[in-house]
């Protein structure tokens, strides 16, 4: 693995946003960084949802959340200080606390309230992490947060439940993301949509699924994420599903999820040097 700090790359930054609620967002962060951690990348988790669930999910307990996100985004705090160790090797998190809810608000007399987190994010902070991955969990809504992560990223993951009304709430993060790219961050991509809490034997999922690939193509990974009790239950023991029992069927789905990642990105670095 090439060391980002001595090659002078910056990490990938990838969004996990869905204004949606429930849908598997924080499970993919959680579950995708730990995949990306196990095989060797350098993975710092940005928790930027109020709720502080990534944060919970692995293991964060309230003292080591003294100075959180809240602190990187409104206080000044240096990056260095809010990161913490996981109990998994490789993968930081920059924990969350309920203090977040206030920063919409906080954020709007600013001048610079959609550019706080990219301004914040620069080569210089992450360089010391040697960082091969940024993920940041969003809240769910698209609020401002969301915004200062799809404007600090390189692009965005979506977490799309197999359900009726996927479709309908994905129109709506496609226009915030087009909006984000013509304003404030034109290099801003869709990473790829991943199919969640999908269910073979239910008609509906295999049909949003239809509906979706005919629709978005490509876009659509082809690595889906099962519903699957252990993914459920791992959070209640602060811990990803990979480590609370890594041969369960959502477990193999994230560590397939993470190995399709890497090889598209790897395709996409042939890509560019044909180019260049």
């Amino acid at each position: 693995m090439s060391d980002p700090q001595k090659s002078g790359k910056m990490p990938k930054i990838i969004a996990i946003a869905n204004q949606k609620g429930g849908v598997g967002k924080t499970t993919t962060a959680i579950n995708l960084g730990t995949a990306l951690a196990a095989v060797g990348k350098s993975v710092l988790l940005i928790d930027l949802d109020p709720q502080g669930n990534a944060s919970t999910g692995l293991g964060i307990d309230a003292e080591k959340r003294a100075i959180s996100t809240y602190d990187l985004m409104m206080t000044g705090a240096a990056l260095e200080d809010v990161v913490c160790e996981t109990q998994i090797p490789k993968l930081l998190i920059a924990p969350a606390t309920t203090d977040l809810s206030s920063v919409d608000i906080e954020l709007a007399s600013l001048e610079s309230r959609a550019t706080q987190l990219r301004r914040i994010l620069n080569a210089e902070a992450l360089a010391p992490f040697a960082l091969d991955y940024v993920l940041i969990d969003c809240p769910p809504s698209l609020n401002l947060l969301t915004v200062n992560a799809m404007v600090a990223a390189t692009s965005v993951l979506v977490p799309l439940q197999s359900e009726f009304f996927a479709l309908e709430g994905l129109s709506q993060l496609m226009l915030s993301i087009r909006e984000v790219r013509q304003s404030a961050n034109r290099d801003l991509r869709i990473e790829g949509v991943v199919l969640t809490m999908f269910d073979n034997r239910n008609n509906l999922s295999r049909q949003v699924e239809l509906d979706v690939r005919e629709n978005l193509g490509e876009l659509v990974y082809n690595t889906i994420i099962p519903r699957n009790v252990r993914l459920s239950e791992a959070p209640s023991f602060a811990m990803p599903a990979l480590i609370y029992d890594h041969t369960s069927k959502g477990s193999i789905a994230y560590q397939k999820l993470a190995a399709e990642m890497l090889r598209r990105h790897a395709q996409q670095s042939r890509a560019e040097k044909v180019r260049g």
